[in-house]
């Protein structure tokens, strides 16, 4: 009659023990705490793994960081509460600024870095034409920078370089930190040539339409970009025109508004403008330095007209004659010039700076940088 239950054995003594564990000091640590944010949300409570944690109780404000039993380094790091990323960026204690230290350096990367750079073109009979011999220039982000020089010393085939349309002989080129086969792989430039090289059977949209149809740019978005660059190089009228209802002019901003259909940081041009007449082709300048400003684009242009060049350059990169070599790289300064993308916020509205560009080639300080490139031509060996 007093033999004990079967339900009694249950009550072990080891875990009659457990409940004690709400009572355990750690999880009051909290309470005690001067802070009465921690008062008025006591996460401590709701958190199962402080009791698996230790150092909770050394760590007050392990209840303000859920996180903290999962960061034991969070007791050593007093901004991991307001750093969520710190416990993956062990730097960022140590370098508060890590994140506009990291956009500073990525602002740094030359648009275009070609160091050492050699073309060797094979001839028939074992032969080989030298076309380019240890050429080293880097283009700015956003700057605008010719290449000029004699005929057959390299300009374009410099030009093809940086588009990966042919490889170096040696040397490297690096376009936006990247290879230049990568680059030209994920559209980071647009090319346009002497030749506008429009298709015949397609309007003047469904040209500036065809790099975004290729990469599979659905035809909403492609006319509305198709229309929006042939606003900017004042062709929106022609849209639904054939290429040969058009002049030479009007064919070649319908090639560059077609190079920069897929917003490409980077515009290399090939003498665009060489078979226009020259009050069209100065026209089509102020037209160039519209667009570059417009779109923040950095641009390398290839020709041979020195004025070309300084009206619209940053920098003239001056060549020599075949091994083509750069022989020396001139600033220009010429007051009136439409400004760089980025520069003073004090520049003129856009139809006034246009005006007051085309009057620059009246200045001065004009015929003076024509002149330092045409010496620089002539003391490299060219005509």
């Amino acid at each position: 009659m007093t033999s004990t239950p079967p339900h009694i054995p249950a009550v072990d003594p080891a875990t009659a023990v457990e409940p004690a564990t709400a009572v355990e000091p750690a999880t009051f640590v909290e309470p005690a705490a001067p802070k009465p944010a921690g008062m008025a949300k006591p996460r401590g409570a709701a958190n199962p793994d402080s009791a698996a944690n230790p150092d909770s109780a050394a760590n007050p404000d392990s209840a303000a960081n859920p996180d903290s039993a999962a960061n034991p380094d969070s007791a050593a790091n007093p901004d991991s509460a307001a750093n969520p990323d710190s416990a993956a960026n062990p730097d960022s204690a140590a370098n508060p600024d890590g994140a506009v230290e990291s956009e500073s350096t990525a602002a740094t990367v030359p648009a275009v870095d070609i160091a050492g750079v050699d073309k060797v073109f094979p001839t028939s009979g074992g032969g080989a034409t030298v076309a380019l011999t240890g050429i080293d220039l880097t283009v700015a982000p956003g700057e605008f920078v010719s290449l000029i020089g004699p005929s057959g010393c390299g300009k374009s085939t410099l030009l093809r370089l940086v588009g990966d349309l042919v490889e170096p002989t040696g040397g490297e080129v690096r376009v936006f930190g990247e290879p230049a086969r990568a680059a030209r792989q994920s559209q980071r430039y647009g090319i346009a040539f002497q030749q506008a090289g429009l298709l015949e059977w397609r309007t003047v949209a469904g040209n500036v339409e065809l790099p975004l149809q290729v990469h599979g740019v659905k035809k909403k978005e492609r006319r509305e970009r198709a229309r929006e660059l042939l606003e900017l190089v004042g062709l929106a009228d022609f849209a639904g025109h054939w290429p040969a209802q058009l002049s030479g002019g009007m064919q070649q901003r319908v090639a560059i508004a077609r190079a920069l259909a897929e917003r490409p940081p980077l515009l290399l041009l090939d003498e665009p403008f060489g078979a226009l007449d020259e009050m069209t082709r100065e026209r089509m300048q102020a037209e160039l330095a519209r667009i570059r400003l417009e779109t923040s684009t950095t641009v390398i242009l290839v020709t041979h007209s020195i004025p070309e060049a300084v009206f619209l350059s940053d920098r003239v990169a001056v060549m020599s004659p075949r091994p083509g070599r750069i022989t020396q790289i001139i600033d220009i300064d010429v007051p009136g010039r439409l400004p760089a993308p980025g520069e003073s916020g004090d520049a003129p509205a856009l139809e006034e700076a246009v005006a007051e560009a085309e009057d620059v080639r009246e200045q001065a300080a004009f015929f003076q940088a024509v002149t330092a490139v045409r010496e620089a031509l002539r003391a490299g060996g060219g005509s």
